[in-house]
Protein backbone atom coordinates (compact mmCIF):
# COMPACT_ATOMS: atom_id res chain seq x y z
CA UNK A 1 0.00 0.00 0.00
CA UNK A 2 0.80 3.85 -0.85
CA UNK A 3 2.24 5.55 2.15
CA UNK A 4 -0.46 8.87 2.76
CA UNK A 5 1.04 11.28 4.98
CA UNK A 6 -0.87 14.05 6.67
CA UNK A 7 -0.83 17.16 9.32
CA UNK A 8 1.35 15.37 11.87
CA UNK A 9 3.63 13.90 9.51
CA UNK A 10 4.40 17.45 8.06
CA UNK A 11 7.06 20.28 9.37
CA UNK A 12 5.22 23.40 9.20
CA UNK A 13 8.18 25.23 10.13
CA UNK A 14 10.25 24.56 7.14
CA UNK A 15 8.24 26.27 4.49
CA UNK A 16 7.24 29.11 6.92
CA UNK A 17 11.57 29.79 7.30
CA UNK A 18 11.24 30.03 3.14
CA UNK A 19 11.32 33.05 0.71
CA UNK A 20 8.37 31.77 -1.67
CA UNK A 21 7.38 33.14 -5.38
CA UNK A 22 4.21 31.73 -7.36
CA UNK A 23 5.17 32.00 -10.99
CA UNK A 24 2.15 32.69 -12.36
CA UNK A 25 -1.65 33.40 -11.30
CA UNK A 26 -3.81 31.03 -12.84
CA UNK A 27 -6.28 28.70 -11.82
CA UNK A 28 -3.10 26.79 -9.65
CA UNK A 29 -0.93 29.85 -8.87
CA UNK A 30 -4.38 31.64 -7.12
CA UNK A 31 -4.51 28.97 -4.79
CA UNK A 32 -1.54 28.47 -4.19
CA UNK A 33 -0.05 32.00 -3.63
CA UNK A 34 -3.31 32.59 -1.30
CA UNK A 35 -3.35 29.35 0.64
CA UNK A 36 0.41 29.92 1.91
CA UNK A 37 -0.06 33.60 2.55
CA UNK A 38 -2.85 32.61 4.61
CA UNK A 39 -0.34 29.70 6.13
CA UNK A 40 1.72 31.96 7.32
CA UNK A 41 4.48 31.83 4.29
CA UNK A 42 6.50 34.87 3.01
CA UNK A 43 4.74 35.03 -0.76
CA UNK A 44 5.59 36.95 -3.70
CA UNK A 45 3.93 36.29 -7.03
CA UNK A 46 6.19 36.39 -10.18
CA UNK A 47 4.14 37.40 -13.08
CA UNK A 48 5.27 38.38 -16.55
CA UNK A 49 5.08 42.28 -17.79
CA UNK A 50 1.61 43.22 -18.88
CA UNK A 51 0.37 40.25 -17.25
CA UNK A 52 -3.79 40.39 -17.07
CA UNK A 53 -3.82 38.56 -13.59
CA UNK A 54 -1.30 41.53 -12.06
CA UNK A 55 -4.58 43.44 -10.90
CA UNK A 56 -6.48 40.32 -9.34
CA UNK A 57 -3.13 39.32 -7.63
CA UNK A 58 -2.80 43.06 -6.11
CA UNK A 59 -5.85 43.00 -4.93
CA UNK A 60 -6.09 39.78 -3.72
CA UNK A 61 -3.29 41.81 -1.14
CA UNK A 62 -0.54 39.88 -2.55
CA UNK A 63 3.03 41.23 -3.48
CA UNK A 64 3.59 41.30 -7.20
CA UNK A 65 6.71 41.34 -8.93
CA UNK A 66 8.53 40.62 -12.38
CA UNK A 67 9.29 36.69 -12.85
CA UNK A 68 12.75 37.28 -12.97
CA UNK A 69 13.00 39.85 -9.49
CA UNK A 70 10.67 37.36 -7.53
CA UNK A 71 12.83 34.74 -8.92
CA UNK A 72 16.29 36.73 -7.40
CA UNK A 73 14.56 37.42 -3.98
CA UNK A 74 13.05 33.82 -3.74
CA UNK A 75 14.77 30.68 -2.34
CA UNK A 76 11.79 28.67 -3.26
CA UNK A 77 10.56 28.97 -6.48
CA UNK A 78 7.12 27.34 -7.28
CA UNK A 79 6.17 26.89 -11.23
CA UNK A 80 2.53 27.06 -12.27
CA UNK A 81 2.86 28.18 -16.20
CA UNK A 82 1.39 26.50 -19.20
CA UNK A 83 3.96 23.18 -19.65
CA UNK A 84 4.53 24.88 -23.09
CA UNK A 85 5.73 27.69 -21.97
CA UNK A 86 7.78 26.83 -18.77
CA UNK A 87 10.99 26.13 -20.44
CA UNK A 88 11.68 29.42 -22.07
CA UNK A 89 10.49 30.80 -19.21
CA UNK A 90 12.60 28.76 -16.77
CA UNK A 91 15.88 29.72 -19.23
CA UNK A 92 15.45 33.50 -19.62
CA UNK A 93 13.82 34.40 -16.05
CA UNK A 94 14.73 31.77 -13.12
CA UNK A 95 17.80 29.93 -13.82
CA UNK A 96 20.12 33.28 -14.05
CA UNK A 97 18.82 33.32 -10.44
CA UNK A 98 19.23 30.12 -9.13
CA UNK A 99 21.63 29.55 -6.19
CA UNK A 100 22.91 26.64 -3.92
CA UNK A 101 20.51 25.41 -1.29
CA UNK A 102 17.49 27.36 -3.56
CA UNK A 103 14.70 24.64 -4.30
CA UNK A 104 12.40 24.68 -7.65
CA UNK A 105 9.02 23.35 -7.26
CA UNK A 106 6.52 22.59 -10.06
CA UNK A 107 2.66 20.97 -9.69
CA UNK A 108 2.81 18.87 -13.04
CA UNK A 109 6.11 17.10 -13.58
CA UNK A 110 6.04 17.13 -17.47
CA UNK A 111 9.19 19.67 -18.40
CA UNK A 112 11.43 17.93 -15.96
CA UNK A 113 10.30 13.97 -17.03
CA UNK A 114 10.67 15.54 -20.80
CA UNK A 115 13.89 17.29 -20.25
CA UNK A 116 12.60 20.95 -20.98
CA UNK A 117 13.94 21.76 -17.90
CA UNK A 118 17.18 20.46 -16.67
CA UNK A 119 17.94 22.23 -13.01
CA UNK A 120 21.54 22.47 -12.01
CA UNK A 121 23.15 20.77 -9.11
CA UNK A 122 22.82 22.16 -5.37
CA UNK A 123 19.27 23.14 -5.96
CA UNK A 124 16.31 20.71 -4.68
CA UNK A 125 13.93 19.66 -7.54
CA UNK A 126 10.08 18.76 -6.10
CA UNK A 127 6.54 18.42 -6.93
CA UNK A 128 3.73 19.13 -4.93
CA UNK A 129 0.51 18.45 -7.42
CA UNK A 130 -3.11 18.44 -6.10
CA UNK A 131 -5.21 16.34 -7.57
CA UNK A 132 -8.10 19.02 -8.31
CA UNK A 133 -8.55 22.14 -10.05
CA UNK A 134 -7.27 25.63 -8.41
CA UNK A 135 -10.77 26.86 -7.71
CA UNK A 136 -11.15 23.34 -5.41
CA UNK A 137 -8.14 23.85 -3.77
CA UNK A 138 -8.73 27.28 -2.79
CA UNK A 139 -11.98 26.58 -1.97
CA UNK A 140 -11.65 23.61 0.52
CA UNK A 141 -8.67 25.28 2.09
CA UNK A 142 -11.31 28.41 2.90
CA UNK A 143 -13.82 25.64 4.54
CA UNK A 144 -10.91 24.26 6.28
CA UNK A 145 -10.61 21.08 4.41
CA UNK A 146 -7.98 20.18 1.41
CA UNK A 147 -7.41 18.36 -1.61
CA UNK A 148 -5.45 15.38 -1.67
CA UNK A 149 -1.94 15.77 -3.34
CA UNK A 150 1.05 14.27 -4.80
CA UNK A 151 4.61 15.00 -3.69
CA UNK A 152 7.36 13.59 -5.33
CA UNK A 153 11.29 14.43 -6.26
CA UNK A 154 13.51 14.89 -8.80
CA UNK A 155 16.76 16.44 -7.34
CA UNK A 156 17.59 15.99 -3.90
CA UNK A 157 20.54 18.25 -3.19
CA UNK A 158 19.86 19.29 0.57
CA UNK A 159 18.55 15.78 1.79
CA UNK A 160 15.45 17.49 2.88
CA UNK A 161 13.49 18.22 -0.37
CA UNK A 162 10.99 15.40 0.57
CA UNK A 163 10.58 17.58 4.11
CA UNK A 164 10.00 20.64 2.43
CA UNK A 165 7.41 19.26 0.04
CA UNK A 166 5.53 18.18 2.33
CA UNK A 167 5.70 20.82 4.47
CA UNK A 168 4.56 23.10 0.84
CA UNK A 169 1.47 20.28 1.26
CA UNK A 170 0.61 21.20 4.81
CA UNK A 171 0.68 24.83 3.81
CA UNK A 172 -1.52 24.57 0.94
CA UNK A 173 -4.06 22.73 2.79
CA UNK A 174 -3.42 19.36 1.18
CA UNK A 175 -1.88 17.20 4.33
CA UNK A 176 -5.68 17.97 6.19
CA UNK A 177 -6.87 15.42 3.14
CA UNK A 178 -3.89 12.94 2.45
CA UNK A 179 -0.85 13.46 0.92
CA UNK A 180 0.73 10.52 -1.47
CA UNK A 181 4.43 9.73 -2.52
CA UNK A 182 5.16 9.77 -6.18
CA UNK A 183 7.31 9.87 -8.76
CA UNK A 184 7.84 12.73 -11.92
CA UNK A 185 7.98 9.77 -14.32
CA UNK A 186 4.60 8.19 -12.49
CA UNK A 187 3.14 11.37 -12.25
CA UNK A 188 3.91 13.07 -15.32
CA UNK A 189 3.22 9.71 -17.37
CA UNK A 190 -0.14 8.58 -15.97
CA UNK A 191 -1.69 11.83 -15.75
CA UNK A 192 -0.40 11.84 -20.06
CA UNK A 193 -2.24 8.85 -20.11
CA UNK A 194 -5.66 9.34 -17.96
CA UNK A 195 -6.34 12.63 -19.95
CA UNK A 196 -5.65 11.22 -23.67
CA UNK A 197 -7.16 8.04 -22.96
CA UNK A 198 -9.75 8.81 -20.29
CA UNK A 199 -10.77 11.88 -18.91
CA UNK A 200 -10.51 14.04 -21.81
CA UNK A 201 -10.11 12.29 -25.17
CA UNK A 202 -11.50 9.06 -24.59
CA UNK A 203 -14.27 10.48 -22.67
CA UNK A 204 -15.38 13.19 -25.63
CA UNK A 205 -15.12 11.08 -28.29
CA UNK A 206 -17.49 8.49 -27.11
CA UNK A 207 -19.74 11.22 -25.89
CA UNK A 208 -19.68 12.43 -29.62
CA UNK A 209 -19.45 8.99 -31.21
CA UNK A 210 -22.50 8.05 -29.55
CA UNK A 211 -24.46 11.29 -30.08
CA UNK A 212 -23.43 11.08 -34.02
CA UNK A 213 -25.05 7.54 -33.64
CA UNK A 214 -28.57 8.40 -32.30
CA UNK A 215 -28.65 11.47 -34.12
CA UNK A 216 -27.67 9.65 -37.37
CA UNK A 217 -30.38 7.09 -36.84
CA UNK A 218 -33.03 9.70 -36.78
CA UNK A 219 -33.26 10.49 -32.78
CA UNK A 220 -34.04 14.06 -32.03
CA UNK A 221 -30.75 15.65 -31.30
CA UNK A 222 -31.84 16.55 -27.84
CA UNK A 223 -32.84 13.31 -27.09
CA UNK A 224 -28.78 12.48 -28.19
CA UNK A 225 -27.55 15.25 -25.91
CA UNK A 226 -29.58 14.36 -22.52
CA UNK A 227 -28.63 10.85 -23.18
CA UNK A 228 -25.09 10.90 -24.18
CA UNK A 229 -23.60 13.95 -22.09
CA UNK A 230 -25.83 15.50 -20.08
CA UNK A 231 -26.44 12.54 -17.76
CA UNK A 232 -23.03 11.91 -17.68
CA UNK A 233 -22.71 13.76 -14.28
CA UNK A 234 -25.10 11.35 -12.59
CA UNK A 235 -22.69 8.07 -13.39
CA UNK A 236 -19.57 10.42 -12.68
CA UNK A 237 -20.58 11.17 -9.72
CA UNK A 238 -21.73 8.05 -8.40
CA UNK A 239 -18.59 6.41 -9.14
CA UNK A 240 -16.72 9.25 -7.43
CA UNK A 241 -18.81 8.82 -4.38
CA UNK A 242 -19.18 4.93 -4.40
CA UNK A 243 -16.91 3.50 -7.02
CA UNK A 244 -17.76 1.41 -10.33
CA UNK A 245 -19.13 -1.07 -8.02
CA UNK A 246 -21.55 1.49 -5.78
CA UNK A 247 -22.56 2.90 -9.04
CA UNK A 248 -23.70 -0.04 -10.58
CA UNK A 249 -25.22 -0.42 -7.28
CA UNK A 250 -27.56 2.71 -8.16
CA UNK A 251 -28.66 2.32 -11.94
CA UNK A 252 -31.36 -0.07 -12.34
CA UNK A 253 -30.82 -3.51 -13.12
CA UNK A 254 -31.65 -2.87 -17.14
CA UNK A 255 -28.53 -0.26 -17.10
CA UNK A 256 -26.01 -2.12 -15.17
CA UNK A 257 -26.81 -5.31 -17.41
CA UNK A 258 -26.42 -3.38 -20.25
CA UNK A 259 -23.37 -1.67 -19.08
CA UNK A 260 -21.82 -5.61 -18.21
CA UNK A 261 -22.49 -6.83 -21.47
CA UNK A 262 -22.18 -3.81 -23.67
CA UNK A 263 -19.48 -2.02 -22.31
CA UNK A 264 -16.81 -4.66 -23.49
CA UNK A 265 -18.25 -4.56 -26.57
CA UNK A 266 -16.92 -1.41 -27.51
CA UNK A 267 -14.10 -0.76 -25.27
CA UNK A 268 -13.02 -4.07 -26.92
CA UNK A 269 -8.98 -5.91 -27.87
CA UNK A 270 -8.57 -3.13 -30.73
CA UNK A 271 -9.32 0.10 -27.95
CA UNK A 272 -7.16 -1.34 -25.58
CA UNK A 273 -4.06 -2.18 -28.31
CA UNK A 274 -4.52 1.60 -28.73
CA UNK A 275 -4.14 2.37 -25.40
CA UNK A 276 -1.11 0.46 -24.98
CA UNK A 277 0.04 2.56 -27.93
CA UNK A 278 -0.77 5.83 -26.25
CA UNK A 279 0.80 4.81 -23.29
CA UNK A 280 4.15 3.89 -25.56
CA UNK A 281 4.00 7.24 -26.84
CA UNK A 282 3.99 8.85 -23.45
CA UNK A 283 6.79 7.32 -22.30
CA UNK A 284 9.07 7.14 -25.11
CA UNK A 285 8.41 11.15 -25.44
CA UNK A 286 6.61 10.52 -28.45
CA UNK A 287 4.16 13.07 -27.39
CA UNK A 288 5.85 15.57 -25.44
CA UNK A 289 8.12 15.64 -28.76
CA UNK A 290 5.08 16.21 -31.01
CA UNK A 291 3.72 18.85 -28.78
CA UNK A 292 6.26 20.82 -28.51
CA UNK A 293 6.42 21.18 -32.31
CA UNK A 294 3.07 21.62 -32.23
CA UNK A 295 3.64 24.86 -30.41
CA UNK A 296 6.88 25.75 -31.79
CA UNK A 297 5.13 25.71 -35.57
CA UNK A 298 2.14 27.83 -34.44
CA UNK A 299 -0.19 25.59 -33.66
CA UNK A 300 -1.91 25.33 -36.25
CA UNK A 301 -3.37 21.97 -36.57
CA UNK A 302 -4.14 22.01 -32.39
CA UNK A 303 -6.40 25.17 -33.49
CA UNK A 304 -8.27 23.84 -36.29
CA UNK A 305 -8.71 20.59 -34.33
CA UNK A 306 -9.62 23.15 -31.61
CA UNK A 307 -12.21 24.98 -34.02
CA UNK A 308 -13.52 21.63 -35.54
CA UNK A 309 -14.35 20.42 -32.04
CA UNK A 310 -16.23 23.68 -30.91
CA UNK A 311 -18.33 23.54 -34.20
CA UNK A 312 -19.34 19.58 -33.66
CA UNK A 313 -23.18 19.80 -33.88
CA UNK A 314 -23.46 19.02 -30.08
CA UNK A 315 -22.43 21.98 -29.21
CA UNK A 316 -25.01 24.18 -30.74
CA UNK A 317 -27.50 21.47 -29.02
CA UNK A 318 -26.25 21.91 -25.89
CA UNK A 319 -25.82 25.51 -25.95
CA UNK A 320 -29.12 25.85 -26.07
CA UNK A 321 -30.28 23.40 -23.99
CA UNK A 322 -28.18 24.33 -21.03
CA UNK A 323 -29.63 28.11 -21.61
CA UNK A 324 -32.73 26.52 -20.38
CA UNK A 325 -30.83 25.05 -17.09
CA UNK A 326 -29.75 28.73 -15.26
CA UNK A 327 -27.93 26.86 -12.69
CA UNK A 328 -25.52 25.02 -15.00
CA UNK A 329 -24.59 28.68 -16.22
CA UNK A 330 -24.57 29.95 -12.53
CA UNK A 331 -21.81 27.41 -11.10
CA UNK A 332 -19.65 27.91 -14.81
CA UNK A 333 -19.93 31.71 -13.61
CA UNK A 334 -18.38 31.31 -9.84
CA UNK A 335 -15.76 29.00 -11.27
CA UNK A 336 -14.64 31.77 -13.14
CA UNK A 337 -14.99 34.30 -10.46
CA UNK A 338 -12.50 32.48 -8.17
CA UNK A 339 -9.85 31.51 -11.30
CA UNK A 340 -7.91 34.05 -11.15
CA UNK A 341 -7.25 34.00 -15.00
Amino acid sequence: MAKLYYESDADASLIQGRKVAVIGYGSQGHAHALNLAESGVDVRVGLRAGSSSTQKATEAGLRVLSVADASAEADLIMILLPDTEQGSVYAAEIAPHLRQGDAIFFAHGFNIRFGQIVPPPGVDVAMVAPKGPGHLVRRTYTEGGGVPSLVAVAQDASGKAHDLALSYAHALGATRAGVLDTTFDEETETDLFGEQVVLCGGLTSLVQAGFETLVNAGYQPESAYFECLHELKLIVDLMYEQGIAGMRFSISDTAEYGDLTRGPKVIDAHVRAEMQQILDDIRSGKFAEEWMAENRSGRKNFEALRAAGAAHPIEKVGAELRAMMPFISAGKQRIQDVSGG
